[in-house]
């Protein structure tokens, strides 16, 4: 199976392109790429940007899309209008799922989407998207609302879902919470909830970008959504749980737990 990632680069290897390729393969998927933006970046945090123009990011999807049989697709690092729009021209007649990750502000702090792209995020790219993953600050960037309970991750992910997302998960991650706890809101109306233990550790470089690269894996081979979505996971918790401790930052998760735990983790699933 092969999946294609859309995305920067990481020069610290823990997000990005790299961190996607690692987690496809480790999912048994060949990884394809485009890049969109080159990034002189470590774990401690993200000291230049580069994007690449739409001319060149649509060469490199006609590339890949003319000779390989990509089976779904994952969009990460977007920095512009522009380029989303290419992206979007490429995607949208294509029959695979596509996964968004709305990457918007970095492990750091610093800001990787230009204020005025997510207008476009919201009105082109998500229109499209079988799955889109947002973190609480992002999803309260596209929403324009504050998120503090899951009362108001509700609100948010039915305001995406409105947009035409078939499936939106809202990542927990940043609520103050004993347990990680991801919703997931489906456009049939179908909520469920996704628990594991939360760590206490600085080693999560690159979470949203694994996790939605593992979810990207699992539709590839033939996954339903929700298959896929529990899968990535077992994968993020196990890649958080079990640290490389690299870099003196926030320090990359651990994209070979989940084959050396042969995937083995407990996760907590509830209906709503």
């Amino acid at each position: 199976m092969i999946a294609l990632t859309i995305a920067g680069s990481d020069s610290g290897g823990g997000a990005g392109i790299q961190a996607d390729i690692k987690t496809f393969q480790e999912h048994g998927v060949f990884g394809t790429s485009a890049l969109t933006a080159l990034t002189a970046q470590n774990t401690c945090g993200v000291h230049d940007v580069m994007a690449v123009t739409a001319q060149f990011l649509g060469n490199q999807l006609r590339a890949v899309l003319e000779d390989f049989s990509v089976k779904a697709i994952k969009t990460g690092m977007l920095v512009n209008a522009a380029l989303m729009k290419e992206v979007a021209h490429h995607v949208q007649t294509l029959q695979v799922p596509l996964v968004v990750d709305p990457v918007m502000i970095a492990k750091g702090g610093e800001h990787l989407m230009e204020d005025e792209a997510v207008e476009t995020l919201r009105n082109v790219m998500l229109p499209l998207a079988t799955v889109c993953t947002p973190n609480i600050p992002e999803a309260e960037r596209l929403t324009g609302k504050k998120i503090t309970s899951y009362a108001d991750m509700k609100r948010a992910a039915h305001q995406l879902l409105s947009l035409g997302v078939q499936c939106v998960v809202m990542k927990g991650g940043h609520l103050h919470e004993k347990a990680a706890t991801d919703y997931v809101f489906m456009q049939s109306g179908e909520v469920f909830a996704l628990e594991t233990p939360r760590i206490d550790t600085k080693q999560t470089h690159g979470t949203g970008c694994t996790f939605s690269a593992a979810v990207t894996a699992q539709l590839a081979k033939g996954k339903t959504v929700r298959q896929a979505i529990i899968e990535a996971k077992k994968y993020i918790h196990l890649a958080i749980a079990y640290p490389l401790h690299i870099g003196h930052g926030y320090g990359p998760t651990n994209h070979f737990a989940y084959r050396q735990q042969l995937g083995q983790c407990e996760v907590h699933y509830r209906e709503y």
